[in-house]
């Protein structure tokens, strides 16, 4: 280092991860300017010091460069519809919204207006949110995102045990003698808690793992019992599965009628639901619906894991509320290792379901229609009362914003013009609103662009305050960074707009002070400790101090305690008026949309490994594009060979809502009549012109808005679809490298062009570099002039690129060089040759060998070159490739040849999410002594 020049102070913030609901602790380290790398926090409870490929990037998402193209970084405002927004301060900005807002509310009531938030607030950001529409404005209309994963989990827990509270713990799995995965590809949704599995499996040779699913995943692969049930079927299974633990007594009598009712009601209605036709319902063997149910009541502790594949369904409390009464008849819940187990979905949906942040909730697991519990909040709050109505769910909500029921909609930190299904739906309903306000942090989100107001908001690594994972665990995070640009908290956005609307609304408390007096998020969090109180949830003895001093904590937390409670109803008593668990008689009840001649295919969605949610963030890191690069349908081999579909042929995938055209991929996880798309795939990464050149809107635009009677949950799992080749003879695709100030702003300007083709998509490619790549295909040549606005994106019109055109095909090629390499492509026309000069330009190799194969329509790579493959372990960059060159020359069993794998390449041994693929691998190769 030079002499004199200054060193910055490298230290570490504790936070967590902001992706699933397993809540890892994540050590950031920052110069206080930029965050220089993260790592799993060795003493967090969630993950003893692990990270997924995902929390192991976080870094990348923040570095500066990323920031600068694709944060929100300053207000934007439009006063006219139909003008483009501009910067403007934020006086200016929360004036203009609460003078709309209390226009509005005085004239049309307070339900014409409505918020839609997030399960990625902080519970502190949440509570204010509740407290402005609940208090203040006095609506219910305020919903979230957490609606379209975890509302059925929430019904079904209330129904059954009382109150919104998972009973079980991480620690439990740990003790579990039978773990049943149901719903859930946890080793891609949740993957360190799939590490403790395997971690339990190694520990414990006689812990048994049923999955049920209707896919082979990554998590069924690894199973002792795979249930291949068909979609939808769960409560079908349960009922089965109880039928057979009444018949061969694995109940536990004295259970049932010291801690529960509702029995007699449900066993006369599981009588029905005998071993054959539930096998028949389901599409699993009989045989192997008895062996589940009975490794399930004989085992001393049976553990349940589950996810979307029972809550994102228009049965989904059934499906929960079957589940739970499974547990309770065998006495499975409250001991060690046993329990029903939600898997949340989103870093904090359990904090805003603790602060009552849904349209039917109330703080601290209040009833919204008791009325003694709505005198209790608005005491707390100091106001006259909190509203009775229900408020609209997210569904219902943008129905009611379509209609003009709803005039006003303020979004925050979530993307529904991504993730809601029916997007047609959507799309109609944010063009109708009088007002749009969104909230975030991201500012090319595909809802930010219907936005009248664009309030910049800060993200991970720059928020303080607390979230909850799905064991019930608080944990207080710090700010490593200071907000960015103009960004704000946003509780303090809530809390300067409520402060300036209720004096319009002439509003406040009786002495005159402010509803809203909180300096700190420190000041929100005492409140909210202080409506839990005497509820189930009591944290009435946990301080930000204690978080701070003892590190995370599991509710309930009362005071004079000095520690959490890590599992639920060990003594039999149930929060419910009698103290006992209620059974529900759950019936079967099959898909809201079954498949038909016209739509023969069960589309599902779910997630991909290295992505989450709309990815916003995960989209802004280019190597997390490796193991999954582009969208596709995923099919059976079978289903393709009758369509005469190869791998990467396009195809109409159509629902009865909309249409998108997608590559078809074959996969050995897949059953006969089903498709399955990735569910992060929105219209920023794939597209195309639609029937009206507005776009197609992405995988979104085909799941069903039918919603569960009781959670309101949509049933995004699941679609009647039919698959239809596309035949689109016209190709393009063009990448290259990009500057890394600029890459993911390409992407995003780019993203207008895909509406200009039949199919489009882009995304992102790299690892140490950046690369963008946009690929596209119509019916008909694109006309030179667009072709040449998409080049010169990738600088491919400068002088020196190397060119060749046949304008009677169509067929146009340009490759850009610096240094002797490849540096940007574009293949239009005829793109036979696609695949190997990508893996060649990513490979960084001379291309002076070539000559003029560089130009030659040509399919076949050079000669000794060989691509790669696709990248399967993301940490330590090994591809498919790397893995086979040294399968070949491994010996002995499966887990002997994995450990030899791992320790000549590495792959596998830093965040282990990409172990059970290996062992896919593995299974698929000959061991060395077979081959001699």
């Amino acid at each position: 280092m030079s002499a004199g020049k200054e060193t910055k102070d490298v230290h570490e913030v504790k936070a967590t991860c902001c992706y699933c609901g397993v809540g890892c602790g994540v050590l950031i380290a920052t110069d206080g300017e930029q965050v220089t790398g993260v790592r799993g926090d060795p003493d967090h409870p969630a993950n003893l010091g692990r990270l997924c490929t995902k929390g192991s990037t976080l870094h990348l998402s923040a570095a500066p460069l990323v920031r600068q193209q694709s944060r929100a970084l300053a207000p934007e405002l439009r006063a006219d519809r139909t003008g483009k927004r501009t910067p403007a301060s934020w006086e200016t900005s929360l004036d203009f919204i609460a003078r709309k807002f209390a226009d509005t509310i005085r004239t049309h009531g307070p339900d014409s207006v409505a918020f839609y938030i997030s399960g990625q607030l902080l519970t502190e950001d949440y509570y204010v949110f509740n407290k402005l529409a609940k208090g203040l404005i006095g609506t219910n209309n305020v919903d979230t995102n957490s609606r379209l994963c975890m509302s059925s989990a929430v019904a079904g827990y209330k129904q059954t045990l009382g109150a919104d509270a998972p009973p079980a713990c991480y620690e439990d799995v740990d003790h579990a003698q039978l773990i049943f995965i149901v719903g859930s590809n946890t080793a891609y949704a949740h993957p360190v808690l799939y590490r403790r599995i395997e971690d339990a499996r190694k520990n414990n040779p006689h812990l048994k793992v049923i999955v049920a699913d209707p896919r082979r995943t990554d998590t069924a692969r690894d199973a002792d019992l795979f249930l291949p049930i068909l979609p939808g079927t769960d409560v079908a299974l349960f009922n089965g599965m109880l039928h057979i633990c009444l018949w061969e007594d694995l109940i536990d009598p004295d259970f049932i009628a010291n801690h529960t009712d509702g029995f007699a009601e449900l066993k006369r209605t599981v009588r029905e639901y005998t071993p054959k036709s539930v096998a028949d319902t389901c599409g699993i063997a009989e045989a192997d619906l008895v062996t589940a149910a009975r490794w399930f009541g004989q085992s001393p502790a049976a553990l349940t894991l589950y996810c979307q594949g029972l809550n994102q369904s228009a049965s989904g409390t059934a499906k929960n509320a079957s589940l739970i009464n499974l547990h309770l008849a065998t006495h499975q819940i409250g001991k060690p290792g046993a329990g029903p187990f939600s898997l949340t979905g989103q870093p904090n949906a359990m904090g805003g379901r603790e602060v009552g942040g849904m349209a039917n909730l109330m703080s601290a697991h209040r009833d919204l229609a008791n009325p003694a519990h709505r005198a209790e909040v608005a005491a707390l709050w100091g106001v006259d009362d909190v509203p009775a109505k229900p408020g609209k769910t997210a569904v219902e909500m943008f129905e009611a914003v379509r209609s003009g029921e709803i005039k006003l909609l303020w979004i925050a930190c979530t993307n529904p013009a991504q993730s809601l299904p029916n997007q047609k739906l959507v799309r109609a309903a944010l063009d109708k609103a009088e007002l749009v306000v969104v909230q975030e942090a991201f500012r090319n989100t595909a809802t930010t662009a219907y936005a009248d107001v664009l309030l910049p908001a800060t993200a991970w690594s720059e928020k303080e305050g607390t979230v909850t994972n799905s064991e019930r665990c608080i944990t207080r995070i710090d700010a490593a960074l200071p907000p960015p640009g103009e960004a704000r908290h946003d509780w303090q956005i809530v809390v300067d707009f409520a402060q300036r609307l209720e004096v319009l609304l002439g509003k406040g408390r009786a002495d005159g002070a402010t509803l809203f007096p909180y300096a700190t998020a420190e000041d929100i969090w005492n409140e909210h400790r202080e409506s839990t109180r005497g509820r189930d949830l009591d944290i009435s003895g946990l301080t930000y101090a204690i978080l701070a001093q003892d590190g995370p904590q599991q509710w309930p937390y009362p005071a004079g305690a000095t520690t959490g409670k890590k599992r639920l109803y060990e003594d039999g008593i149930f929060p419910t008026a009698s103290g006992r668990a209620h059974f529900v008689d759950t019936v079967y009840r099959p898909v809201a949309e079954p498949v038909d001649a016209h739509y023969p295919f069960r589309l599902t969605t779910g997630r991909l490994r290295d992505q989450w949610h709309g990815m916003s963030r995960t989209g802004t890191v280019a190597q997390l594009f490796s193991h999954a690069a582009s969208p596709a349908v995923v099919m059976a081999k079978g289903d393709m060979d009758r369509r005469l579909l190869a791998s990467g042929d396009l195809v109409h995938v159509t629902s009865r809502r909309g249409s998108q055209i997608l590559p078809a991929v074959a996969g050995d996880d897949m059953r006969a009549g089903q498709a399955f798309i990735g569910m992060h795939w929105g219209e920023e990464y794939l597209s195309g012109r639609g029937p009206h050149g507005e776009g197609t809107y992405g995988v979104n635009a085909l799941t069903s808005a039918a919603l569960d009677p009781i959670s309101k949950q949509p049933e995004l799992k699941h679609a009647a679809v039919k698959l239809l080749k596309a035949d689109l003879p016209w190709r393009l695709v063009v990448f290259g490298w990009i500057d890394a100030g600029h890459a993911v702003e390409l992407q995003a300007a780019l993203r207008p062009y895909m509406r200009r083709f039949g199919y489009a998509t882009c995304t992102l490619f790299g690892r140490d570099r950046a690369g963008v790549v946009f690929s596209a295909a119509d019916d008909y040549p694109a006309p030179p002039e667009l072709l040449r606005e998409i080049e010169a994106h990738f600088g491919l019109n400068d002088a020196g690129v190397l060119r060749y055109d046949d304008t009677r095909r169509g067929n146009s090629r340009r490759m850009r060089l610096v240094d002797g390499k490849l540096d940007a492509v574009c293949l239009a026309g005829d793109i036979s040759a696609g695949g190997w000069p990508k893996d060649f330009l990513e490979s960084a190799q001379s291309v002076a060998p070539l000559g003029r194969r560089l130009l030659m329509p040509s399919s076949m790579p050079p000669a000794g070159f060989q691509s790669r493959g696709r990248i399967i372990c993301n940490c330590l960059d090994v591809s498919e490739g790397d893995i086979g060159k040294v399968l070949g020359s491994l010996d002995g069993d499966p887990d002997t040849r994995l450990a030899s794998l791992q320790s000549r390449l590495k792959c596998g041994t830093s965040c282990g999410s990409c172990v059970p693929e290996l062992k896919i691998l593995i299974a698929h190769s000959t061991p060395r002594e077979t081959v001699s």
